[in-house]
């Protein structure tokens, strides 16, 4: 039974305590102050300010993978990708020159960005034996596979991209994939041929036929631009400009390309379809504030994960890329919801969603473990001398490679090897193999006396990270029996 000390002044029954507000409350931004729950003048300010800044924040976060293909499609329109048959190709390889995330120095790239909404349906024609391609939409998601991993399985063919909203009839004869945004990048990879780039090049220049379908009885020729060795940027902007990457995104794509929720989050800060993106002076602070808040939290979710699943091996430093195992991020077959974080570790430093990454596929597709520490758990940097040994027998079926990143650019490192790698493949001449079959990588400013074929250069006072990727990965490494040794400071 209550009391009258139960009641509270001003009321005429007992009221819980948890549902009231007091009139001083202490909290992370502040005091915040009320009058029997109205908030102050001061604190209305005070929380919607952090409601923006909580907003843009999580902005940053969700949409680092439309402000990354936004990078991309400026980028690459930059150096004349910039028509459905215009493809870049890295016909010397991709070098340290461009700024890509994490690209790969041991295959040749074939790139173009399609723009579904200017063509209509597109056909991309690809020869037989095709390496990996992939194709994704203006979000990073995936829309296709092409070649080994995809619908021709390696035998070369015809597919047909077609746009969001398109209701009209689709011809037979081709491997159909529906995307649901208009700007698509299509990634194409080669493979070396006794080290050489020439067979992978004449493939893509001789097999490749990008035309919109309206113009299939007059297809445009194609033209081959190449991009190693070319200075040029596709990586988004880690400052408030990031949010003006994601506007135009927003402006450009049909309205379905996201969820509400997304939506809705955008539109709280200002990025609307229908709307030109303004902010006045308080906001751009707001915004100045979330980026660097959100820059700094995907570098914290990348180089300091705190997700223990991250990690191949409890007494190791190598990590994944695919936190969980799926390439849409869906925890526990979805139940535990998609894992924003898993997410963001991959997108921040990565491009090319296939499921063909993720996926454990024996003597197929690659796979990839990264390391930004040492065997002592600091950070690798370029001042120092380190030594990274592979066990013997490694297990990949077509060949592995060793590349080092710049942590700022998440882009190879630029030093004076335009290639910053060691590969299997693209230097088996050059490598120096222990007696057991196990190497031994260097990394430093300088190169050894012995064994320079095994040395990767770093630059003084940067730091870098690496990735070891197995081409035809085999069982050895799927079920951990070969293990890499971490990356030891001499």
């Amino acid at each position: 039974m209550s009391t009258s000390s139960d009641v509270p002044v001003g009321y005429n029954t007992p009221v819980p305590t948890k549902i009231l507000t007091p009139d001083r409350v202490e909290t992370r931004i502040g005091t915040l102050e009320f009058t029997d729950g109205f908030p102050s003048d001061e604190t209305a300010k005070k929380v919607f300010d952090h409601l923006d800044f909580l907003r843009a924040v999580e902005v940053f976060l969700q949409c680092i993978p439309a402000a990354s293909m936004e990078g991309l499609r400026v980028g690459l329109a930059e150096v004349g990708c910039d028509a459905a048959h215009k493809m870049l190709i890295a016909d010397s390889l991709l070098d340290s020159n461009p700024l890509f995330l994490t690209g790969n120095t041991d295959t040749v790239y074939a790139l173009a960005m399609l723009d579904l909404h200017r063509d209509g349906p597109t056909v991309v024609q690809i020869p037989p034996g095709c390496g990996p391609g992939t194709v994704n939409d203006a979000w990073f998601r995936f829309v296709t596979d092409m070649g080994a991993p995809g619908p021709d399985r390696g035998a070369g063919g015809d597919y047909l991209l077609v746009p969001p909203g398109y209701d009209k009839e689709i011809p037979d004869g081709y491997h159909v994939a529906h995307s649901r945004s208009y700007t698509n990048l299509l990634a194409l990879r080669g493979f070396l041929v006794d080290g050489k780039t020439d067979a992978a090049t004449a493939m893509f220049q001789d097999g490749v036929k990008i035309y919109p379908l309206s113009a299939a009885n007059q297809r445009p020729e194609m033209e081959f631009t190449s991009f190693s060795g070319k200075a040029f940027n596709t990586i988004h902007a880690n400052d408030q400009s990031f949010y003006e990457e994601v506007a135009d995104v927003i402006r450009r794509e049909p309205i379905t390309l996201i969820d509400p929720e997304t939506r809705g989050l955008l539109a709280a800060i200002g990025i609307h379809k229908d709307r030109p993106f303004e902010s006045d002076e308080r906001l751009r602070g707001t915004l100045s504030d979330a980026a660097a808040v959100g820059n700094a939290t995907a570098r914290a979710i990348c180089f300091q994960t705190r997700d223990a699943r991250a990690y191949f091996y409890e007494n190791r430093a190598w990590k994944t890329g695919f936190v969980g195992g799926d390439y849409r991020w869906l925890d526990g077959d979805g139940r535990g919801g998609r894992n924003m974080d898993a997410r963001t570790l991959f997108f921040y430093q990565a491009t090319l969603n296939t499921p063909a990454m993720a996926l454990e596929m024996v003597g197929v597709g690659s796979q990839y473990a990264l390391s930004e520490h040492d065997a002592s758990g600091a950070f690798l940097h370029g001042s120092n001398t380190y030594r990274l040994t592979l066990p013997p027998d490694i297990p990949a079926k077509d060949f592995w490679s060793l590349i080092v990143y710049d942590p700022q650019t998440r882009s190879e490192l630029q030093t004076g090897q335009p290639l910053p790698s060691r590969s299997s493949e693209n230097n088996k001449d050059e490598l120096t193999y222990n007696d057991d079959g196990s190497i031994d990588l260097t990394f430093g400013p300088e190169p050894p006396s012995e064994g320079r074929g095994n040395w990767i250069q770093t630059v003084p006072d940067k730091s870098w990270y690496a990735i070891l990727r197995l081409y035809g990965p085999l069982e050895p490494w799927f079920q951990k029996t070969w293990i890499p040794n971490d990356i030891e400071r001499l």
